[in-house]
């Protein structure tokens, strides 16, 4: 997809231009599992994957179940499954397959996320050799359709409070699966409204009258023949949703269902046949998080996902944007194309600026999963950096994927309001993306729980007159900042020049600097004022930290957003072409400093920037949207989509041949001599005689 020659010149006209290689930043945007990815855009591509608008939600169901099992013959989608298996051993090159799915329909990649990141998974990573011969072949040909049975109607984002129960009889030594109330239904479950025979299902393990926790089992669903629940199991479907319709989730109960002690998934805890639980990890807190850790995929293929979606979004606006026109400016003859409004560029560029940012995160996020879940880096603390990072990222990203969707709908007009271009399908089905594998702000939440274990790690062995010499310290930081001195020396600093101004803004170091010191404040703002809670009781404690919720939450935010800048930073060293890096270093300057703006008012408060200079951030981004607009196309075309993923219509070209054959038509009615004369001009004749007369 390129700009017609009619268009404003896609480099500047006045003196040399800096270039972008789309070829080579395709590349690099690609990465590491760039081979991986390039073969599954190629299946996304093929027609019997893409979404049909308008389908009734049972011929959707049906096509999306039968996508998937064709990925399952042709699509080598078992990489991350063991060689024995048919697998490849590949952790990371199977997430970037997979995320790459959602360009075709996201309701086949979450489908299939829900067969083979979530079902077979769980029996893989949560089981042993017995339970991987037994089931996983069926998981992963789909011969056997699976249910990820994690969620309660009544607990959420709250598994550990899941309250369906698994007993142990002794005698029959067998676990008794229990939903004791409506609340404890299994609910939302990609595979149980319809397809599914069977699930992972999690539950309290109970034993000898002790409760060891949440545990997961193999649990059957439905007689395979006649697709009729089994005895003791109940379910509905859960019917028409938001978005996503082309999956069947659905609503499980059980009624002391029974299943053998081998069902079991016993990799972090097993029961001996006299009812005695054992696990390789005794804290019962650890336990947990270890297995919940396991399926971190999840989270990290979300966050992929969403990368691209907004990648697609944004392909098809910026398309648009450069293709149609609208409103003569200082022409009488010539409409403006949409991406010349400076308004325009405002809602679109910063977009794509957090976009790459988002991208270069997410490719951190992959290697490290791929190297904890390949054992090459596979401690304790790689897999909670790990935990933290998807939990940090996933928020973002989806989050940004809704905003970009809508933003990117608004600048298409009426014309992205058309199912046929895609953008109000791809944001129904990506609403459910900031809700599931974790609610973002309960995500957040449980990084700044790790801001604040990190925080606290620097003072383990520091005595309390150490520790109160760095409070104290801190406030009086903190109230430096505040006092108009500091201000007056930036201010100073600056001279008045607008230009010495900006130019210390687009340093990387003052950038970083900048973002970080917030995050720092941040943490250790609240930290300070959840001290008291150490010495408080439970319920006292618990309010205390209530009340500050929302800090926590903003804290979560800043250093993700932190961790996405940096990540950006770090991919310009590994930008070889000279003309691209410059474009893409003005990406990142877009990014960080749209941040800063984001957050003025904090700087402000803080200190931590003059007026004046608050000012010339939002001036400097006028100037960066000015110098990027040239390269917008260029920018989206290396996403390396093309036709055949991104589908719609008004960036196919379409809009361009519209535009080009009103100009043609207009210019050879001018020529003719028989183009009818403008009102306006007529006035201005008649006032102009009136003049000389």
């Amino acid at each position: 997809m390129t700009i017609s020659s009619d268009h404003p010149a896609r480099y500047p006209a006045n003196g040399p231009a800096v270039v972008v290689d789309v070829d080579r930043l395709e590349h690099v945007l690609l990465g590491r599992f760039g081979a991986v990815r390039r073969e599954a855009r190629a299946f996304a591509a093929d027609p019997r994957f893409a979404r049909i608008e308008g389908l009734s939600m049972a011929e959707h169901r049906a096509r999306v179940l039968t996508q998937v099992q064709t990925l399952a013959a042709e699509g080598d989608v078992l990489r991350a499954f063991p060689a024995e298996f048919g697998g490849a051993d590949d952790h990371g090159g199977s997430i970037a397959r997979f995320e790459e799915l959602v360009v075709a329909d996201p309701s086949l990649q979450i489908k299939a996320g829900v067969q083979w990141g979530l079902f077979a998974s769980a029996i893989l990573h949560l089981g042993t050799a017995g339970h991987h011969r037994k089931y996983l072949p069926g998981a992963m040909s789909v011969t056997v359709p699976g249910a990820f049975a994690m969620t309660e109607t009544g607990h959420g984002s709250d598994v550990a409070s899941i309250s369906t129960t698994a007993h142990y009889d002794v005698a029959t030594q067998e676990f008794v699966i229990h939903t004791p109330f409506r609340a404890a239904w299994k609910d939302y479950l990609g595979n149980a409204g319809l397809h599914g025979t069977a699930s992972v299902l999690f539950a309290q393990l109970i034993t000898g009258g002790v409760n060891h926790g949440v545990h997961a089992f193999y649990v059957p669903l439905r007689d395979p023949e006649t697709m009729e629940f089994l005895p003791g199991i109940g379910g509905e479907d859960d019917g028409l949703k938001g978005g996503l319709n082309g999956i069947d989730n659905g609503r499980l109960h059980f009624d002391h269902v029974r299943v053998p002690r081998a069902n079991l998934l016993n990799r972090y805890g097993d029961v001996a046949p006299d009812g005695t639980y054992s696990s390789p990890i005794a804290s019962p807190g650890r336990r947990f998080f270890t297995m919940l850790g396991t399926l971190v995929q999840g989270r990290v293929s979300l966050d992929g996902a969403a990368v691209n979606t907004s990648k697609l979004a944004l392909i098809i606006a910026i398309t648009y944007g450069n293709e149609r026109r609208q409103f003569s400016g200082g022409s009488d003859t010539e409409e403006v194309v949409l991406l010349d409004y400076a308004e325009h560029q405002r809602r679109l560029l910063p977009l794509l600026a957090e976009t790459y940012a988002a991208h270069f995160a997410h490719d951190t996020l992959l290697d490290m999963f791929d190297a904890v879940f390949s054992g090459a880096a596979d401690t304790d603390e790689d897999r909670e950096d790990l935990e933290t990072l998807a939990a940090a990222l996933k928020p973002m990203s989806t989050w940004h994927a809704l905003n970009t969707l809508q933003t990117a709908r608004e600048a298409c007009g009426g014309a992205g309001f058309l199912a046929e271009n895609r953008l109000t399908s791809l944001r129904a089905d990506l609403d459910v993306f900031v809700t599931f594998e974790g609610d973002n702000t309960v995500l957040l939440q449980l990084v700044a729980k790790r801001l604040l274990a990190d925080y606290a790690r620097e003072f383990k062995d520091v005595d309390a007159g150490g520790v109160a010499r760095y409070v104290a310290n801190r406030a009086a930081d903190a109230a430096l900042h505040r006092t108009p001195l500091l201000r007056a020396v930036q201010t100073l600093s600056d001279g008045g020049n607008v230009r010495r101004s900006a130019g210390q803004l687009r340093d990387a170091d003052t950038q970083r600097e900048l973002l970080t010191d917030r995050v720092e404040t941040m943490v250790a703002e609240v930290a300070n004022a959840l001290r008291p809670a150490t010495r408080s009781s439970r319920e006292d404690a618990a309010a205390l930290f209530n009340a500050h919720q929302h800090e926590l939450i903003e804290a979560a935010r800043a250093h993700a957003e932190l961790v996405q800048w940096q990540a950006f930073t770090a991919a310009l060293g590994r930008i070889e072409d000279p003309g691209t890096r410059q474009v893409l270093t003005w990406v990142r300057d877009l990014f960080g400093l749209s941040i800063i703006e984001r957050n003025l008012a904090w700087y402000l408060i803080n200190g931590r920037l003059s007026a004046g200079r608050a000012r010339t951030v939002t001036s400097y981004i006028a100037r960066l949207l000015t110098r990027l607009r040239p390269y917008a196309q260029d920018l989206v075309d290396a996403f390396g989509y093309g036709p055949e993923h991104v589908r719609a219509s008004i960036a196919s070209g379409v809009e361009r041949e519209r535009q080009d054959e009103a100009r043609a038509y207009y210019r050879a009615e001018r020529a003719s001599g028989d183009a009818p004369v403008p009102e306006k001009s007529v006035a201005r004749a008649k006032k102009s005689k009136a003049a000389v007369a």
